[in-house]
């Protein structure tokens, strides 16, 4: 078995408990109402032992907040982990720092920022490990160049003594930097502090602000896992360019007097040829409940899931096959393209009659696929074909009395916009 203490700095008030919760089923796997309790020690931390097996695989945990009132705040992201194999040591000591959900710099983490918005630094640093290492320093730093990584400074010898030129390098490690570091020979305590090091130009750039972080002393035949928060730096340093549009105003030649959702394609490849890294669209879903222009109001949604049929491309739902059932749009098209602004109800006339002819050529057909969103169009689309009106009076809200048109849309977009996408749309 190995024992694992877990400490956890946080000062709290009166009524407040701490839990610690993990994938393990020693942590209630994962389940927060099995989560496990943690106790007062002083003012600064809270703590708890547990015994897990050494066989054990990497885990992961986070620490939920119980306030006075019964109501609860978890941690995010749940990114902490500990690897037993890897530490080798029959006792582990991690030291954490609350990290609140709401907290600035964890919307950084968030997969629109991890999977478009932004390149990682550190995931190239080659940074080994200390022979027989005793401590483990963790800490996140989301908005570094993509040349830049953090290091580790100190007043002991083995931390460089605050010699920048002696900085050690961390490593990327899922979200953490990292570096591991044997302090058996160390004088305690130890300040230290987290900096930047730029891999290009092989150089020390800058301390994190705020006062000395401390290690206090170790304990023989013990790790202590560091997990630090995130480092002293700059929050403010990212920026992006936008655009916010309805798709409604996307409107092309091949549209049908409106934007639709082939539509956005185009848009994101205008966006990253001008270096714009965000789009906004207003809501798409089905606004359909009174067959009349009061639909047009973006944010009168009948579904939370439905989009909105006004931004079906009719072709493409025809494809090659029942392209015969498409004849005449193309007069239609025109007409419609021509108009300054969007005509609701006429643009939906048209549509409507244009998918009742593709539905009743096509059910079958997509019935009958093994593609989930064809049987889900065929077996959705029925009642919604109906010429079915809600018994409502009521207008959409901010809409005005007689007006029988959508917001006016601006010039046309290109067609030859035809690379793909990469901003990211929100």
């Amino acid at each position: 078995m190995t024992t694992i203490h877990f400490y956890l700095r946080y000062r709290t008030t009166y009524g407040q408990t701490f839990f610690v919760s993990g994938n393990i089923p020693e942590l209630g796997n994962g389940d927060p109402a099995q989560a496990k309790p943690i106790h007062y020690l002083n003012d600064e931390l809270w703590h708890q032992s547990f015994d897990i097996p050494n066989d054990t695989p990497a885990f992961s945990y986070k620490y939920i907040l119980r306030n006075s009132d019964g109501t609860e705040s978890i941690e995010w992201p749940t990114d902490r982990v500990i690897d037993i194999k890897k530490l080798k040591s029959p006792e582990i000591q991690v030291l954490d720092y609350w990290n609140y959900a709401g907290e600035f710099e964890n919307a950084f983490y968030t997969q629109p920022f991890r999977n478009t918005l932004m390149q990682y630094a550190g995931e190239k640093v080659k940074a080994g490990s200390a022979r027989g290492f005793n401590h483990v320093f963790r800490v996140k730093a989301p908005l570094l160049a993509a040349d830049e990584t953090l290091c580790l400074l100190g007043s002991d010898p083995v931390l460089g003594a605050w010699d920048t030129s002696q900085c050690l390098v961390m490593r990327k490690e899922g979200n953490w930097y990292t570096i591991e570091l044997n302090l058996a020979k160390a004088q305690f305590p130890i300040a230290y502090k987290y900096g930047v090091y730029n891999t290009a130009s092989k150089s020390f750039v800058q301390y994190e602000s705020g006062p000395n972080r401390m290690v206090y002393g170790m304990v023989k035949k013990q790790v202590v896992v560091m997990h630090d928060g995130f480092a002293g730096l700059p929050n403010s340093s990212f920026r992006a360019a936008g655009v916010a549009i309805p798709v409604f105003s996307l409107r092309t030649q091949a549209g049908l007097g409106v934007g639709e959702f082939a539509d956005i394609k185009l848009l994101a490849n205008w966006a990253r040829q001008v270096g714009m890294r965000l789009i906004q669209l207003l809501p798409v879903n089905d606004t359909t409940a009174n067959h009349s222009w009061t639909d047009s109001y973006p944010y009168a949604a009948i579904s939370a899931f439905a989009l909105h049929p006004m931004y079906i491309n009719l072709e493409a739902v025809a494809g090659r096959k029942h392209a015969a059932l498409l004849k005449g749009l193309d007069k239609k098209r025109e007409k419609l393209n021509a108009l300054p602004e969007v005509d609701y109800e006429a643009v939906m006339a048209e549509k409507w009659a244009c998918l009742k002819k593709l539905y009743a050529a096509c059910k079958e057909e997509w019935l009958a696929s093994e593609d989930y969103t064809l049987k889900t169009i065929a077996t959705g689309w029925n009642p919604m074909l109906r010429s079915v009106t809600c018994a409502t009076n009521t207008r959409p809200p901010n809409s005005r009395p007689g007006k029988r048109t959508a917001p006016t849309t601006p010039k046309m977009l290109p067609n030859s916009l035809v690379q793909n996408p990469s901003p990211l749309m929100l």
